[in-house]
């Protein structure tokens, strides 16, 4: 059964950084990144192929944020830096697309991690 549990999200002053981390249990996949709005939609932020490490990132968040993936720990993280009022949501991570790696239409979701940042 596959799982994935993140942790690392919290409040953080604009031009802040932070670090959110994705545990993942039961197999290893391709992952994304996603982030939800209060009253949006889910949108992409970032993704890695597991086996390749090339990486793809929102336009919203490139040069500011860098995804990664550890294979020994199965963990995938995302180092957000220069954190801006509008990055404030919860984000979620993904593994396995279903399509391209930029839609919502992943096969397994963690519960997601709450980051605000104050102006």
């Amino acid at each position: 059964q596959v799982q994935l549990v993140e942790s690392g999200g919290g409040l953080v002053q604009a031009g802040g950084s932070l670090t959110l981390s994705c545990a993942i249990s039961g197999g290893t996949f391709n992952m994304g990144w996603f982030r939800q709005a209060p009253g949006k939609e889910r949108e992409f932020v970032a993704f890695i192929n597991w086996s390749a490490g090339s990486t793809y990132y929102a336009d919203s968040v490139k040069g500011r944020s860098t995804i990664s993936r550890d294979n020994t720990k199965k963990m995938v993280y995302l180092q957000m830096l220069s954190l801006k009022p509008e990055d404030t949501a919860v984000y979620f991570c993904a593994a396995g697309p279903r399509g391209v790696y930029y839609r919502p239409t992943y096969y397994y979701w963690g519960q997601g991690t709450q980051v605000t940042v104050s102006s």
